[in-house]
C-alpha cells in the first residue's frame, strides 16, 4: 500500500469507526459548564462584571504559577495587549516564526510594529534557537542595551516564540539569545495551557505571555489571557483591558487610551467549569497521543511529533511529519483522510509567505519551507477515545 493507505489504516485502528466526519478537535464539557453559565444568566451578570472572571484568573494564576493572570477576549487580543505592555512601539522590529498562526504577525503589525520572520527547527517545530543566535549575529548591533538591526535601522524590541500545537519550543536556547542581545520575550502560550518545559508552565518564562482558549483550543472559553509575574504589568494590564476607566462610585472617566478586552462573565464561567477538568482533559490527550505514537511507530516516511525530553506536551493537535522525500505524499494524505470522515489539515501558510508580510525582514527559510510540505494534524479532541 502507498503512504497515505497506511497512514489511513494507522488511523483507523486508534480511532472509532461511525458515520459522521470526525472533527480535528472540538471542546468537551465534562462538568459544571451548563450549570456556571445558567447562574451568569440567572443573576443577569453575563457581560465582563461577574465574579467568574475573578475566579477563571485566580484558578489560571494557580495552575500556571504565574503572579498575573488577566481574562481577556480572545488570544489575539491577548498578543496585542502583551507586545503592548513589554514596550513594542510603532516603527520597531519583533521577532516572530514564520511558522505560526497569522495572530502572532498581526498582533504586531497592530503596535504599528514591523514582524522579522525567523525560521523553525525541526524537533520541536518551533524558532531555531542556534540559527536566530547567527542571523542576529550578523544584522543586529546593541546600543545603550538595546537592539538594533543595522540593515533597517529599527529597533528590535521583542523576540515572540511560539509553542507550536502545545509541543514546549528551546526555551533555554531562546533566552540565551534574548540576553546576549537585549532582547525582551513575549511568550506566545496560545496553544500550550497545559503544557511544561522542565517542570515550569509554557507562558512563565518572558517578561509577558498570551493564552487562547478558542473553541478549539484544550480548553475553551472562547476568551485569552496575559500571564505574568511583573507587577507594574499586571495592574497595567487589567486597567488597559477595561478601557482605562478610573475606580469612582459614579463618574466615567479614562486616563489612558483603554481597550475593551476584558473577559466577559458568561465566557469566564465556562472557563472555570473546564479548569476544574483540565486534568482529565490533558489525561485523555495524553492516551491519544501514545496511541498514535504507536499506531504510526511502523510506517516508513512518517514520524508522529512527540515532546522534548523534561517537557510535558498537552498535544493540542497531534501532529505527523513526513520524512524528507515524501512530500509529495501530503495532499493524497489529506485527501484519503478527509474521504474517510477524519478530518486533517496541513500546516499554516508561513508567515513570509503572506501578502501583508512578504517584504518583511527575516532569516533564511528553509526549514520553515520544507516543514510547510510535510506537517499534518491529524483529530485530536480529548473526547475521541469516549470516557
Amino acid at each position: 500500500m502507498n503512504l497515505a493507505n497506511n497512514i489511513l489504516e494507522a488511523m483507523k485502528t486508534v480511532l472509532p469507526q461511525g458515520e459522521g466526519f470526525l472533527p480535528l478537535h472540538e471542546p468537551v464539557f465534562l462538568g459544571n459548564e451548563l450549570a456556571y453559565t445558567k447562574k451568569c444568566i440567572d443573576t443577569t451578570f453575563v457581560s465582563s462584571v461577574g465574579k467568574f472572571v475573578d475566579q477563571f484568573e485566580e484558578m489560571l494564576a494557580d495552575y500556571t504559577g504565574a503572579k498575573h493572570a488577566i481574562a481577556v477576549t480572545n488570544g489575539t487580543a491577548a498578543l496585542h495587549m502583551a507586545a503592548m505592555l513589554a514596550g513594542v512601539k510603532a516603527g520597531d522590529e519583533v521577532i516572530i516564526p514564520g511558522l505560526t498562526f497569522v495572530a502572532t504577525a498581526n498582533a504586531v503589525a497592530y503596535t504599528g510594529a514591523v514582524p522579522h520572520i525567523a525560521d523553525s527547527e525541526e524537533k520541536t517545530l518551533g524558532l531555531d534557537a542556534v540559527k536566530l543566535d547567527s542571523h542576529l549575529s550578523e544584522v543586529a548591533e546593541i546600543r545603550n542595551r538595546k537592539c538594533f538591526n543595522k540593515e533597517t535601522g529599527r529597533r528590535i524590541s521583542a523576540l515572540v516564540p511560539m509553542h507550536v500545537f502545545g509541543i514546549p519550543l528551546d526555551v533555554d536556547g531562546l533566552l540565551a539569545v534574548c540576553e546576549k542581545f537585549s532582547i525582551p520575550m513575549i511568550e506566545d502560550a496560545a496553544e500550550a495551557i497545559g503544557s511544561f518545559y522542565k517542570g515550569k508552565h509554557c507562558g512563565r518564562f518572558g517578561k509577558v505571555a498570551s493564552l487562547s482558549f478558542n473553541g478549539n483550543k484544550t480548553i475553551t472559553t472562547g476568551g485569552g489571557a496575559i500571564l505574568t509575574d511583573d507587577e507594574e504589568i499586571g495592574a497595567l494590564c487589567k486597567h488597559l483591558t477595561t478601557t482605562a476607566k478610573t475606580s469612582h462610585k459614579w463618574e466615567y472617566f479614562h486616563d489612558m487610551v483603554g481597550y475593551n478586552y476584558r473577559m466577559p462573565n458568561l465566557n469566564a464561567a465556562l472557563g472555570c467549569a473546564q479548569m476544574e477538568k483540565l486534568d482529565d482533559i490533558l489525561n485523555r490527550k495524553r492516551r491519544l497521543a501514545e496511541k498514535y505514537v504507536d499506531a504510526f511507530k511502523g510506517i516508513k516516511g512518517v514520524r508522529f511529533l512527540t515532546e522534548p525530553e523534561d517537557c510535558s506536551s498537552n498535544y493540542w493537535l497531534c501532529t505527523i511529519i513526513l520524512e524528507k522525500g515524501f512530500e509529495e505524499s501530503r495532499d493524497a494524505i489529506l485527501e484519503a483522510t478527509n474521504g474517510a470522515a477524519y478530518m486533517t489539515r496541513p500546516l499554516w501558510t508561513a508567515m513570509h509567505r503572506l501578502p501583508m508580510y512578504e517584504n518583511c525582514p527575516r532569516t533564511d527559510m528553509s526549514v520553515a519551507e520544507s516543514l510547510e510540505k510535510r506537517v499534518i494534524n491529524i483529530p485530536s479532541g480529548a473526547g475521541m477515545l469516549g470516557v
